[in-house]
């Protein structure tokens, strides 16, 4: 008898630039990849974690975070099962948005289905010498827009990225019972 698998969707949004791709390509194949072209529109990509003993399967799409392609973000994530909005903690700017993206998100998601599970994550965490954007700053943030939980990581050095996939896939599991 083959264990049964649950399988999630997952979407990671913000502004350009702030590392989305990275993450999500350290976390798949456990390499940073320093050079990495800007993504068009939308990117996929799946890993399996274990989760309690149960095999859990993450269909990760990660979104263009140029204004440009904001417009392609309700049709990708239609039918969302969680989500993630990042931002660089180097540069405060990327938080402004965040409003606006998780209006779209959350708007063209939850179809009368239970309120999704959506992280905030701080990337590049790794440069603490520049840092525009405090913890606490987040932190009030992911509590003001009811979020379930801030993180901050680091895709070069791997700092937390493993950690946060598995929370939002706990988060997930929890929501749907």
């Amino acid at each position: 008898m083959t264990e049964q698998k649950r399988a999630f969707k997952l979407c990671i949004f913000g502004d350009g630039g702030v590392g989305k791709t990275t993450l999500i390509r350290r976390f798949v194949t456990r390499v940073f990849e320093k050079d990495i072209k800007m993504t068009i529109g939308a990117d996929f990509s799946v890993k399996n974690v274990e989760i309690d003993g149960e095999i859990v399967t993450l269909r990760i799409w990660d979104f263009a975070g140029e204004e440009r392609f904001r417009v392609l973000l309700p049709s990708f994530a239609k039918g969302a099962d969680g989500g993630i909005f990042m931002y660089d903690i180097t540069r405060y700017s990327t938080l402004n948005n965040m409003k606006d993206w998780l209006s779209i998100f959350e708007y063209f998601v939850s179809d009368d289905q239970m309120k999704i599970p959506i992280i905030i994550i701080g990337g590049k965490a790794d440069l603490q010498d520049k840092r525009s954007v405090e913890p606490e700053k987040a932190q009030e943030l992911s509590i003001n827009y009811n979020l379930q939980g801030f993180y901050e990581c680091s895709s070069k050095t791997g700092d937390n990225v493993a950690i946060l996939f598995e929370y939002i896939a706990r988060k997930m599991l929890e929501n749907t019972g």
